[in-house]
């Protein structure tokens, strides 16, 4: 199908300059590679598509009709080309973006209004997740994940600092318990617990060269962050959430943060796509707009 497009356009060609000198010269090849072409494509079709002589190259009857019918495809396949040209240079056009929800609140909302007036012509297309995904079989254009759970393959842009997880229950809930003073004493708390696509999440504490893991239990289990931030303002149990996203309860006292010196730095949110080859503009755009600003 290629060969036989590029002989119908090269046709095509020839016999609007109804010449094969000019013809070779706008195509960039030789007179006999370009008398070759027609030749094969006449046999091909068992039609004789050009006359010529030595002064002049003009299409026959056949050669006049398929022309005429050749011609609107031709521009069309030229303007799609153009189009997705285009899509390399100027930033336009839809990006499928996925990320947790956490992520979009914390990496994409706090930007998207700068991004959407900068770039009117750019539509993200969002969906929300939880666990890595894979981005060539889902058809994704890029995501956002922590650091930790993106593939090595994947080329990876820091869009957060570093974030720290932190440990939050109610004044109420505290009210007739006491105040874990190391994970090992989990185990007789309520804990909100964190459904990660392998499994409910086992908390990781770490000081100084010393780690724990603690499959906590609890009344309840969900896939959100943000949802486990409102079962503990709730009083449902403890929870466990990125310091960002509880910081502000923290500090109006709606939340007690505990075993702060067993949760260090994680590496924090990336944004992830699989090449950096032929990339198109409109994400080029949304890299630059997300990418962590460097002090």
């Amino acid at each position: 199908m290629k060969n036989e497009l590029n002989e119908l356009a090269t046709f095509a060609i020839v016999a609007s300059e109804r010449s094969f000198t000019r013809a070779a010269a706008k195509i960039g090849v030789s007179q006999s590679a370009l008398s070759h072409t027609i030749r094969g494509l006449e046999q091909r079709l068992e039609l004789q598509l050009l006359a010529r002589t030595t002064k002049s190259v003009a299409p026959t009857a056949a050669g006049a009709a398929l022309l005429k019918e050749l011609s609107p495809a031709l521009d069309q396949i030229a303007r799609a080309i153009n189009n997705a040209r285009s899509v390399r240079h100027r930033p336009a056009g839809r990006l499928r973006i996925v990320m947790s929800w956490s992520a979009a609140v914390m990496v994409l909302l706090p930007r998207l209004t700068a991004f959407a007036e900068a770039y009117p012509d750019i539509v993200l297309d969002v969906v929300t997740v939880t666990g890595p995904v894979d981005l060539v079989a889902g058809e994704f254009d890029a995501g956002i994940q922590l650091g930790e759970y993106i593939q090595k393959d994947m080329i990876a842009v820091r869009v957060t600092k570093e974030l720290r997880l932190a440990v939050v229950g109610s004044p109420g809930y505290f009210s007739s318990r006491n105040i874990p003073r190391k994970p090992k004493d989990l185990n007789d708390h309520r804990c909100i617990g964190l459904r990660l696509p392998g499994g409910p999440y086992r908390w990781e504490f770490e000081k100084g060269r010393k780690t724990v893991t603690v499959g906590v239990n609890g009344p309840l289990i969900i896939d959100d962050t943000h949802l486990v931030i409102q079962a503990a303002l709730a009083g449902a149990g403890l929870g466990l959430a990125f310091e960002e996203q509880v910081a502000e309860y923290i500090a109006k006292r709606r939340l007690i943060r505990v075993l702060e010196d067993w949760t260090p730095p994680i590496p924090g949110f990336f944004m992830y796509y699989p090449s950096r080859q032929h990339q198109p503009a409109a994400l080029s755009a949304l890299t630059n707009a997300l990418r962590l600003s460097q002090p």
